[in-house]
């Protein structure tokens, strides 16, 4: 078997947080961006006959105009946020608890004032647009609200728009993946930053909020998404939550967290032994260490020989042939990997499930099998990592090391 490792990671050697020198050149190279990502929708409109469309995801928002509402905000913002862009013109609603903060962001684009009702809005909007063909993202407009916008302007066609702007958004820009790296480098120093506390008796629910505290003081805006910190059996549960159950000594530890910064978002996973493992979980700590690889080996093999780029279902595939090989297959249910950036889960999908095209180029994406015995134990790997095809490159940006770590001793 491997060498246990028990000389830990320090935070000091991982990158140190954002500046605010970093976060104005960001802020630079999206308002340079972002007339060409315009461009690209509006070509796609253009194809697909449409005078107008119209975004509802707060992550389409930010990465279309610069109005940036906070994680969860758009729970209680209405329609504020709400955006049209048509050949010409960039719309943002906003109503008098945003409209300050949309007029800064959302540089030149026409800020519009709105109530909670965006049917009553709707046929002035559009006509002030000029647009005869409306796409929407059909994925998060309710039937509903579908009908009574069909019904307050029956005139408008309204055309089904799904992927759109998600497809663009994967791949990334070198700003885009400079913020992931450094949300990524908050989240190892983070945990790096809590190894050494980690004793038995404590509670998952103490070290999540343990690790929430050096994320949000380690240079994060806010968490990429709520930690999950399981011990023992429950980390048989893949998005478990944490829960009154002590970690005790001879059980895995297993971490699934993200740090956010400027908007962008991180997601690791380690799975730690506490005191001396049992052969069981060190065996299949080693069994997903080998299917991580399995994966990262198809993405490095078609970059070192020129090749097309493999497919997100290629790459699910590789992983879930080693763990079918050894008899768990029943036991790795989700996906290898997902696209991030803006959203924690995005374009493009390393799945069963997924595309068979070739992935884009440069993307981020995690690699992530896991092994999960019901009410036993679980084991999960996961590392974001960066595929440039036209650089030839598979960069890990999570840089904790993936080693076998006793922790509690």
């Amino acid at each position: 078997m491997t060498k246990l490792v028990r000389t830990l990671p320090h935070p000091a050697d991982f990158p140190a947080p954002p500046s605010d020198a970093d976060r104005d050149r960001w802020a630079a190279a999206d308002a340079v961006a972002r007339p060409a990502r315009l461009a690209r929708l509006r070509a796609r409109m253009a194809a697909d006959g449409v005078d107008a469309y119209v975004g509802l995801r707060p992550e389409h928002m930010r990465y279309l105009t610069g109005f940036a509402l906070e994680d969860n905000e758009e729970k209680v913002s209405g329609n504020s946020g709400r955006f049209f862009i048509s050949g010409d013109q960039v719309v943002v609603l906003a109503d008098s608890r945003y409209r300050l903060q949309a007029v800064a962001q959302a540089v030149g684009a026409r800020i519009e004032d709105t109530t909670h009702e965006l049917a009553a809005h709707w046929h002035g909007l559009l006509e002030s647009l000029g647009a005869k063909r409306v796409a929407l993202e059909s994925n998060l407009v309710s039937h509903q609200l579908w009908n009574q916008l069909a019904a307050a302007a029956p005139e408008i066609e309204l055309v089904e728009a799904a992927g759109w702007v998600e497809a663009d958004r994967a791949i990334k820009e070198p700003a885009e993946i400079e913020r992931i790296a450094s949300a990524c480098a908050v989240a190892d120093r983070s945990l790096a930053a809590l190894l050494r506390r980690i004793k038995p008796g404590q509670t998952e629910k103490e070290l999540a909020l343990a690790l929430e505290w050096e994320i949000r003081t380690g240079g994060a805006d806010c968490l990429a998404f709520g930690i999950a910190c399981l011990a023992g059996p429950d980390a048989a549960l893949p998005h478990g939550s944490p829960s009154g159950r002590e970690v005790l000594i001879g059980q895995v530890l297993l971490f699934d967290f993200g740090a956010t910064v400027d908007g962008y978002r991180s997601d690791m996973t380690r799975t730690l032994f506490v005191g001396e493992p049992n052969a069981r979980d060190q065996e299949i700590y080693q069994l997903v260490a080998k299917a991580q690889a399995a994966s990262i080996e198809v993405l490095t093999d078609a970059l070192a020989r020129g090749a097309p780029a493999p497919s997100g279902r290629a790459v699910d595939a590789a992983a879930r042939a080693v763990i079918e090989a050894a008899g768990h297959g029943a036991h790795f249910g989700h996906g290898t990997g997902h696209g991030i950036g803006l959203a924690t889960h995005e374009l493009p999908s390393l799945s069963r499930a997924a595309s068979d095209e070739p992935l884009p180029s440069p993307t981020v994406f995690s690699v992530e099998p896991g092994v999960y015995l019901d009410n036993e134990t679980g084991v999960r790997i996961e590392d974001l990592v960066l595929f440039d095809r036209s650089r030839k490159d598979l960069i890990r940006l999570t840089g904790f090391p993936r080693d076998e770590l006793v922790v509690g001793v």
